[in-house]
């Protein structure tokens, strides 16, 4: 059985207890397989096989996913993309590109992440408003959320609108009619969200959401918010006590969700490591306040081992909030929620 069948395996049933584990057994791999990995790791004059714990592991600066194809192949085992994800940006900006060999395991992934945290798929209607992911193509959102439309089997037949709000209001009115034993969640990326509510300020569809789900991001459309501000307006547009978030970019195939605050709780196949904001070499488990490294062992085919551009602040109950962006770092769509 090769590595990757065996490791696999054993992240489908990845506890907090096995992850650190599992992460050592990636990172052995990935040191000698992922070329642009590998060749920063020999750049810092790291030697793989002498890192015994995680806090010692050098974390691969997520600007390389923009340069370089980050893809761990052995030699017995050279495939190819079946799909490319490409992060939201502009003309001025180059994106980031996440190879991914297997759409099918972000799918399971994906599903089994949403599902520890909301319950089944097949106990909600999605409807999404993602003008901004739709038009520039590529996104492992829009993909991620299309796969939760197939797999819980809706009646809705539409559910993305690109600025048709009129047959947005309109969907979600029909979803609680014919299907009124499900729940019902809006995915908006912010701007859409506050367009919709500017446009039809009081409609009686606003409020039968019985989730918000917004994934951060402006681009440049709105003036920028602080959570707290964002949130308050949100939930009284949408008639809801909370809104939902969710923590996750292109050059990730977890995700992370916030079920209100804010505060957002990372599945086992996540883990978050703060560091010194001026020191990229100094992830700590303990750190209460820093720039956001993650491990994601869902990475099996990339890199797992990413130092993002995110500021972060971890609480004692294990969740965290993103605080914003480093200076002169891009905004990237899903991460971007100042608090």
């Amino acid at each position: 059985m090769s590595f990757r069948a065996n490791y696999l395996s054993d992240l489908a049933r990845v506890t907090p207890a096995t992850a650190p584990a599992l992460a050592l057994r990636l990172f052995r791999h990935q040191a000698q397989h992922c070329a642009p990995y590998r060749q920063w790791l020999q750049q810092l004059g790291c030697q793989w096989q002498h890192v015994a714990h995680l806090e010692e592991i050098p974390f691969l600066p997520i600007e390389f996913f923009k340069t370089q194809q980050v893809v761990t192949l052995t030699p017995d085992d050279a495939w190819q993309p079946a799909q490319v994800f490409r992060s939201s940006g502009t003309t001025m900006a180059q994106r980031s590109r996440h190879l991914v060999r297997d759409p099918e395991l972000y799918h399971r992934h994906a599903a089994r992440i949403f599902e520890q945290q909301y319950g089944r798929l097949s106990g909600w209607t999605f409807l999404a408003l993602l003008p901004s992911y739709l038009e520039q193509g590529e996104s492992s959102l829009v993909d991620m959320v299309e796969h939760f439309v197939r797999a819980s089997n809706q009646t809705q037949q539409e559910a993305f609108f690109l600025h048709d709000h009129e047959a947005l209001l309109l969907a979600m009115q029909q979803a609680k009619q014919e299907q009124p034993s499900r729940k019902l969640m809006l995915i908006g990326v912010t701007y859409a969200l506050l367009d919709l509510l500017a446009a039809y300020p009081g409609h009686p569809a606003l409020a039968l959401p019985d989730a918000v789900l917004e994934t951060g991001g402006m681009k440049g459309r709105r003036r920028e918010m602080i959570r707290e501000e964002l949130h308050a307006e949100l939930m009284a547009g949408f008639s809801q006590q909370v809104i939902h978030s969710e923590y996750g970019m292109t050059e990730l195939l977890s995700q992370a969700y916030s079920p209100g605050n804010g505060l957002f709780y990372a599945p086992a196949a996540l883990q978050i490591l703060l560091r010194e904001p001026t020191d990229p070499f100094s992830p700590d488990f303990e750190r209460a306040a820093g720039a956001i490294n993650v491990i994601d062992l869902a990475n099996v085919d990339s890199c797992a081992f990413l130092e993002t551009r995110d500021l972060g602040r971890r609480h004692p109950d294990g969740s965290f909030e993103v605080l914003g962006r480093l200076d002169n770092s891009d905004i990237r769509g899903c991460s971007q929620l100042a608090g």
